[in-house]
């Protein structure tokens, strides 16, 4: 395991990178000589999943109308005025 400062981390960045995406090494950035990151490889598992392929009920709803159009004071609930 490699632990290295944040100045450090900056200036060896590839090299850095280099190591952890082969296997050969982990690398803990720290500020101030307390751990801060771990320095990971982006894999199949840490990729963004596809939300429909866990939850396939949600490829069936539909949204009407535009969700980022502002609305009236009236159109609003009571109890969350």
């Amino acid at each position: 395991m490699i632990i290295v400062n944040t100045h450090e981390a900056k200036s060896r960045l590839s090299e850095l990178i280099e190591l952890v995406i082969t296997g050969k090494e982990q690398v803990v950035i720290c500020r101030n000589g307390k751990p801060l990151i771990d320095l990971v490889a982006h894999t199949e598992e840490t990729d963004f999943p596809d939300p429909l392929k866990k939850r396939p009920h949600l490829a069936k709803v539909k949204i009407l109308g535009d969700l980022t159009a502002p609305i009236d004071d009236e159109a609003w609930p009571k109890e969350f005025r």
